[in-house]
């Protein structure tokens, strides 16, 4: 099996978690139920959990809540009418890793947390169209922040996207707004990235939890967080992990 065969398996294998995942939050469920779904599903495919194969971590999922950006660890906590939950997760499927991100709202919605939501998606997928054979990852990231700030919020800039493969995180390193030395980056056919929208209703400043894992915004503002692995082929990009 090549490795485009592999990953494009594995990433419809995530796609269908993400999928199963995001039906089971809502009003009442805990973030451990999100992960005891996730473990579930991922074991069942005869594949293993890319997040526990990292080094002190021991879930397969990790989990965060309003202000939390990433690394937050599964607890009992129920959902509570308008959480903004992300979900972020990672399979390790026929020697590759694939990883993905999503931002649920609980419901009932809240429309300027919807607005908020849908600027997100559209920085990651104007993103995605820039991963190109021939552009860098400046490119990239340039696309990300344009999109994220014109609708005025805030870029993290403590956190990156990565590339992908053999290994959960690789380089290149892909942050979510443009960094001059980032030009030199060159992306090449046949490589594989994770790219990531995280970003901030408010101030981008992260601080991180007494759990020693979470990080979440220091000013408590809501975050939202977007992520697809992504093929470079001659022909464009190819989202491996999205939901069909």
């Amino acid at each position: 099996m090549t490795k485009l065969e592999a990953m494009t398996e594995g990433g419809a294998r995530l796609a269908e978690i993400k999928t199963q995942l995001v039906k089971a939050a809502k009003v009442g469920i805990t973030p451990i139920e999100i992960e005891a779904l996730a473990d579930k599903l991922i074991t069942e495919g005869g594949d293993k959990a890319s997040f526990k194969m990292e080094p002190g971590y021991h879930h397969a999922t990790c989990i965060n809540i309003n202000e939390g950006m990433v690394h937050g660890i599964p607890n009992a906590t129920p959902f509570k009418p308008g959480d903004v939950v992300k979900i972020d997760m990672g399979l390790f499927h026929n020697g590759y890793h694939l990883d993905t991100a999503i931002t649920v709202q609980i419901e009932p919605k809240d429309i300027k947390i919807s607005q908020f939501l849908e600027i997100g998606q559209k920085a990651l997928q104007k993103a995605i169209t820039m991963a190109l054979p021939g552009n860098s990852v400046f490119d990239i990231s340039l696309a990300m922040q344009q999109i994220i700030e014109a609708g005025g919020y805030s870029v993290i800039r403590d956190l990156t996207g990565h590339g992908i493969g053999r290994k959960l995180h690789m380089d290149p390193y892909i942050p979510v707004f443009a960094d001059n030395q980032n030009k030199k980056d060159i992306l090449q056919t046949d490589q594989t990235i994770a790219i990531e929208a995280m970003y901030a209703m408010g101030d981008s400043h992260l601080v991180e939890d007494p759990d020693g894992w979470t990080l979440s915004t220091q000013d408590k503002s809501i975050t939202g967080y977007y992520e697809e692995t992504v093929y470079l082929t001659a022909n464009g990009p190819l989202v491996l992990t999205g939901i069909k």
